[in-house]
């Protein structure tokens, strides 16, 4: 037998390409979720790719790779492509598209992120969640979803099972919302439009705002994407708070520490992405493949955090987390239908 001093240790070449393995195995996971997305458009192909995630975590069979070989490149996949993702999102945003929606609907939109945040993260406290998660569910539900979590997540450093909890319950009261949300539609006496306004102001993930507002027409969908998107923008202040909070936090606690950047460089390059979106005049091909590409390492990193998740233990000991999830989705849908009220 070889003792551990003879050993032989690994290249740098090896060890550099350590996380091909995970990150081959969440593009093939991308690639299923768009599988499903094509046969089924009315499921968003991200929260397709999440939950492809969860079920692959619960496998008995896939735990050992997914905690060995394949966890470096999940890993990158969760966090370094998730950035990315997040920068290119900034693409899809125009300052002038969210002017065109009018003082009234930005501002409102503004309260719905700001109000549903502070509420969200206090139901967390009251539940007494633990570490971060208030601060991820409350980012998760009041943002865009999932990749609102997983910036956060570059901010704060939480443990893979606090991340891993909210990503689920965004995914669950999201995907809930695209069956839900169009049975009230003509009950509470809605236009096409304002339905839309809804959808935008009231549902987590870009691609749950399209496939739940698609069905009331072309005229509700621009609508619900630019008032998601105008809360989309409200990522890079939130984060950027978060990140001084927990600079101070570091400093007070022990000022030897590595201090988190004030405004991170993922964040910097998403505002950066928003402006050359606005004010420089962008080929459709380029925007159409960036957008493309967007979705692709979104889609990758979604499996990654998804993976992390266990419902065993979700079921088992989550239930104050659940609660939180719920009351929040009721929270943010009742705000996002005042706004729509109040800009009528």
């Amino acid at each position: 037998m070889t003792s551990p001093a003879t050993e032989p240790t690994p290249s740098p070449a090896r060890s550099a390409l350590a996380w091909l393995p995970g990150v081959a195995a969440a593009a093939l996971a991308a690639a299923a979720a768009w599988g499903i997305h094509w046969l089924a458009p009315a499921v968003p192909l991200l929260t397709a790719a999440v939950v492809l995630g969860i079920v692959v975590g619960q496998l008995p069979a896939a735990r050992g790779a997914l905690a060995g070989v394949l966890a470096p490149g999940l890993a990158v996949s969760a966090k370094r492509l998730m950035r990315i993702g997040v920068v290119l999102l900034g693409l899809k945003l125009s300052l002038g598209d969210i002017a065109g929606l009018g003082w009234v609907a930005i501002l409102t939109t503004v309260g719905i992120v700001v109000f549903s945040f502070a509420g969200t993260f206090l139901i967390g406290r009251l539940f007494r969640l633990p570490g971060h998660q208030p601060l991820l569910i409350a980012t998760g539900f009041s943002i865009c979803g999932a990749s609102a979590i997983g910036a956060m997540s570059g901010v704060v450093k939480p443990k893979d099972e606090e991340a891993a909890t909210p990503v689920a319950l965004v995914t669950l009261c999201g995907t809930l919302a695209i069956f839900v949300l169009p049975v009230f539609w003509h009950p509470l006496g809605l236009t096409a439009v304002q339905f839309g306004h809804w959808v935008g102001g009231g549902v987590h993930d870009v691609g749950q705002v399209v496939a739940t507002a698609q069905i009331a027409g072309p005229a509700a969908l621009a609508v619900a994407i630019v008032v998601k998107l105008t809360r989309v923008l409200m990522l890079a202040p939130t984060v950027a708070i978060a990140a001084i909070v927990e600079r101070r936090r570091q400093v007070e606690g022990d000022p030897s520490v590595k201090r988190p950047p004030i405004v991170p460089l993922f964040v910097a390059g998403f505002i950066a992405a928003v402006l050359v979106r606005s004010f420089v005049p962008l080929p459709a091909a380029f925007t159409d493949g960036a957008d493309t590409l967007q979705t692709i390492l979104l889609a990758m990193a979604l499996f990654g955090l998804g993976t992390a998740v266990r419902l065993r233990t979700l079921l088992g000991t989550g239930w104050r987390a659940l609660a939180t999830g719920l009351l929040s989705w009721a929270l943010i849908a009742g705000l996002a239908l005042g706004a729509v009220w109040l800009s009528a």
